[in-house]
């Protein structure tokens, strides 16, 4: 009797169970059955862990419990390196700040799963490993004074290093040296030569500033001196213009007396009042006048 009300049981069970059991298997392949990748994303299909294909962004179908879809970022990343140590050229120590911006080719997600299975393990086997190793090599190029003159030039040289020394799914957009460190002894023996090639520099144009001055007296002197012998010459000429007018006047007269006599006799007369002298020194003889002649 107890045995026909264990079957009974069982068989009961059994009957709400497997109902159950379907509907889960089912949800499972209903709701397994679909995927998405967002944009900036591709996925790579597996199915039992083998590498099938690669997923574009959207809506994607997969076959459930033996497909799975790993998701590899194809977005453009950063990473940071705050304490890289390096020598110059002329062995000058310095702390660099460097910024490599990278991302992973869409055609690539398969070889980053299949070797590294994700970014970070990929950044840490190649990036980590070059980016110290080539940033002091370049910077080892450079002395202290032209990496700091050339700070772009140096960020390019970095950049192609970092780029031809990877083998991988990565590609490097860009490095940033976002800061250069000396030692203090350094810091302060350019400080020191800044301040020098400073004062340099204001006797430099203070010596320019006295010799423009200097030059601007001798040209003032020179315009000077030159305006009081053009007053001088000018002066002469006029004088000499004048002696010569008056000459050549008094040449004229003489000439003119010389031809006619009678002149001189008309001047004498126009010039006498008439009144006869009223007193006559011994010997001496009286202003006389020829008649004839001034007809």
């Amino acid at each position: 009797m107890i045995n026909s009300d264990v079957k009974i049981l069982s068989s009961a069970t059994l009957t709400k169970i497997i109902p159950l059991g379907i509907l889960l298997i089912l949800l499972i392949s209903l709701f397994g059955s679909w995927y998405t990748v967002d944009q900036g994303e591709r996925g790579v299909i597996l199915r039992n862990g083998k590498i099938i294909g690669t997923a574009e962004p959207g809506l994607g179908f997969k076959i459930p419990v033996f497909d799975s879809v790993e998701k590899i970022s194809t977005q453009t990343h950063t990473a940071t390196y705050d304490a890289l140590q390096a020598y110059s050229r002329d062995q000058q120590p310095a702390t660099l700040k460097a910024s490599v911006t990278y991302s992973v080719p869409p055609d690539r997600v398969e070889e980053v799963y299949a070797n590294f299975k994700s970014i970070d393990t990929m950044v840490a086997r190649l990036l980590d490993r070059q980016v110290p190793t080539q940033v002091e090599n370049i910077f080892g190029k450079y002395t202290a004074i032209s990496v700091v003159q050339e700070r772009i030039k140096f960020g390019i040289d970095v950049t192609n290093a970092i780029s031809q020394s990877l083998k991988g799914p990565i590609e490097i957009t860009s490095v940033q040296i976002e800061n250069i460190d000396f030692s203090n002894a350094y810091e302060k023996s350019v400080e020191d030569r800044m301040r020098a090639e400073v004062e340099v520099q204001t006797q430099l144009q203070n010596l320019e500033k006295e010799r423009v001055s200097a030059q601007i007296a001798v040209t003032q002197a020179q315009a000077q001196a030159d305006s009081q012998l053009a007053r001088a010459k000018a002066e002469a000429e006029s004088i000499r213009i004048k002696g010569n007018a008056e000459a050549s006047a008094i040449k004229s007269r003489a000439e003119a007396l010389a031809q006619n006599q009678n002149l001189v006799e008309l001047t004498k007369a126009e010039k006498w009042n008439g009144t006869l002298p009223t007193t006559v020194l011994p010997n001496g003889t009286l202003p006389f006048i020829d008649a004839n002649k001034a007809n």
